[in-house]
C-alpha cells in the first residue's frame, strides 16, 4: 500500500503535447499500466472503463453509452421514452484534478473522475455530476459559491456468503464480535487497525481531505467527517470515500456497508450535508457584519423547508431507505430546524459567524453524493431567490411534531412524480429519468418474496 499522496495534475491540459508528455513520462517512470476511466452513476456506483496508460495519456477520445449513468441498481435499464431509443454515446472527459493513484490495485493503476459530456459538447443531464455541476453554476451567476461537508456513516461487517442471513460484526483482535454499547469508543477502533491504517492510507493516497474519525451508536458502525469545500470536489472526494473504504475492506475479509439501515434494530446510517454560502469576497452571507444570523440564512433554510420534501427520494434512493426515519433515533422525520438541536431535520450547530451553516440531516448513507447535495443546494438557492421565510426554530423535541416527510418509498416517488418543483431545480429531463429508473428498482423488489412473509405469514395464512 502507497500512502504517499500522488501528485497533483490539475495544471495539465491534454490538448497540449507537452502535458501530454508530462503526464506519460510519469506513468512510465511509475510503471502505470492502466488509468480507470470512473463516474458516478445514478445509485453513486462506479462505473466507467480501464484504459491504457499511454492512451490516457495521449488524450485518447473515451465514450460510453449515454445509458450508463442511469443503469438501475439491479442492472436494468428504463426503456422511457426520455432516454433516446438510439442509445447514443457520450465521451468521457476526465477531471484532471482527480487523477490519482489507485491505492487498491496491485499493479501500479491510476484513476480519475469523468463527466459525461453529448457528442455536442454539452454536459449529458442523466449524469448526477452534471446535475451538481449545474446547481452551481446558478449560484456562479449570481457571484456566490457553495460550501459543503458531508459526515458519512457506514458499517464494517464479516464477509457475506449468504444474503438471505442477516450482517454480522466481524470477530475483533480480542476474538469476539462486537455487540454494541461502543459508541465513541477508541478502544473499538483499534480493534481492526489493519483495516484502518490501509483505508488511511488510501484516502491518503486520493487526497481525500478527512477530518475526524468516530465509533458510532451501533456495532462496527463508524463516521468520518470530510473537510468543508467545492461542491463538486466534496462530492468526488465522498464518491471515491465509499469506493475505496468498500476495496480496502474486501482486502481484509470485511464488507464496508453503505447501506442507510443494514441491520434491524440498530442505528441507520446517514450522509449529513453542512452547508454555507460565501460571496466574492469569501465572506459567508449567513451571517452580518456584527456576527448576527443575516436575512439570507433564514431564507435558504426556507428553501430546504419548503422543497426538500420533494426531494426525499433523493436523500432516500432505496426501499430499505425508510426504515431509518424513526421517530427517537436522531434520523429526522420532518423538516424542522432548531439551533444545535438533533431531533430536527434541519440542525443549525453552534458555531463562530464566519463558519455558520446548516446541517440537512435527511440523506443516507446509501443516498448519491452527487445528487444529494445537488438537492440541498438547489432547494437553498431557491429559498434565497425567493426570499422564503422558515418557521420558527425548534426548541424542543423535534419528534412531537407532525411528520412532513414521505414515509415509504412509494409515497416519496408519488411526491416528486407530482412535484412541479423538482423539474425546475434539478432538471425536467433527469428528474423523469430518475424517476423512471427508481420505479423500474422498486418493481424489482416487488418480485422478491421477503423473510418476514416465511415467517410471519406462512404458518398462520
Amino acid at each position: 500500500m502507497n500512502a504517499t499522496a500522488s501528485p497533483s495534475w490539475s495544471h495539465l491540459n491534454l490538448a497540449r503535447a507537452a502535458d501530454r508528455a508530462e503526464l506519460a513520462a510519469h506513468f512510465r517512470a511509475s510503471g502505470v499500466r492502466d488509468v480507470e476511466c470512473l463516474f458516478a452513476d445514478v445509485t453513486g456506483y462506479p462505473r466507467g472503463k480501464l484504459m491504457p496508460a499511454a492512451s490516457f495519456a495521449a488524450g485518447g477520445e473515451l465514450r460510453i453509452c449515454q445509458a450508463i449513468p442511469m443503469q438501475c441498481v439491479t442492472g436494468e435499464y428504463s426503456y422511457d421514452k426520455v432516454f433516446p431509443d438510439a442509445d447514443p454515446d457520450v465521451r468521457l472527459i476526465p477531471d484532471l484534478a482527480t487523477l490519482k493513484r489507485a491505492p487498491w490495485a496491485s499493479v501500479p493503476r491510476y484513476l480519475a473522475v469523468h463527466d459525461c459530456v453529448e457528442l455536442d459538447g454539452s454536459l449529458c443531464e442523466f449524469a448526477p455530476r452534471s446535475v451538481l455541476k449545474n446547481v452551481v453554476s446558478r449560484y456562479q451567476a449570481l457571484g456566490l459559491t457553495p460550501v459543503v461537508a458531508p459526515e458519512i456513516e457506514f458499517y464494517l461487517t464479516a464477509a457475506m456468503t449468504d444474503p438471505t442471513q442477516s450482517l454480522t460484526a466481524p470477530t475483533g483482535r480480542g476474538g469476539r464480535p462486537e455487540v454494541g454499547q461502543s459508541a465513541f469508543s477508541l478502544n473499538t477502533l483499534n480493534e481492526w487497525a489493519p483495516f484502518w491504517d490501509a483505508f488511511h492510507a488510501a484516502i491518503d493516497a486520493l487526497g481525500i481531505r478527512a477530518d475526524t474519525w468516530l465509533h458510532e451508536v451501533g456495532p462496527c458502525q463508524y463516521e468520518i467527517n470530510l473537510l468543508h469545500g467545492d461542491p463538486v470536489a466534496v462530492a468526488d472526494q465522498a464518491f471515491l470515500f465509499k469506493a475505496a473504504a468498500r476495496e480496502i475492506a474486501l482486502q481484509h475479509g470485511l464488507n464496508a456497508v453503505f447501506m442507510a439501515k443494514p441491520i434491524a434494530g440498530e442505528a441507520g446510517s446517514s450522509m449529513h450535508l453542512h452547508q454555507s454560502v460565501v460571496d466574492t469576497k469569501g465572506r459567508n452571507i449567513f451571517s452580518q457584519t456584527d456576527g448576527s444570523a443575516s436575512d439570507a440564512f433564514l431564507h435558504y433554510i426556507g428553501g430546504l423547508q419548503a422543497y426538500t420534501p420533494d426531494f426525499t427520494l433523493v436523500y432516500a434512493p432505496n426501499v430499505n431507505a425508510y426504515r431509518r426515519y424513526v421517530a427517537g433515533s436522531q434520523a429526522p422525520i420532518n423538516v424542522a430546524w432548531g439551533y444545535d438541536n438533533r431531533t430536527t431535520g434541519l440542525r443549525v450547530p453552534v458555531s463562530p459567524p464566519a463558519a455558520r451553516r446548516v446541517e440537512n440531516r435527511l440523506a443516507g448513507a446509501d443516498a448519491n453524493p452527487y445528487l444529494a447535495i445537488a438537492a440541498t443546494l438547489a432547494a437553498g438557492l431557491a429559498g434565497l431567490e425567493e426570499r422564503r421565510l422558515p418557521d420558527d426554530p425548534v426548541q424542543d423535541n423535534g419528534y412531537d411534531l407532525p411528520r412532513g416527510l414521505p414515509r415509504t418509498f412509494s409515497t416519496a416517488h408519488e411526491q416528486m412524480a407530482r412535484s412541479v418543483h423538482a423539474p425546475r431545480l434539478l432538471g425536467e429531463r433527469f428528474v423523469r429519468a430518475y424517476l423512471a429508473v427508481k420505479a423500474l428498482e422498486h418493481d424489482h423488489f416487488l418480485q422478491e418474496i421477503s423473510a418476514w412473509e416465511r415467517r410471519i405469514l406462512l404458518p398462520q395464512v
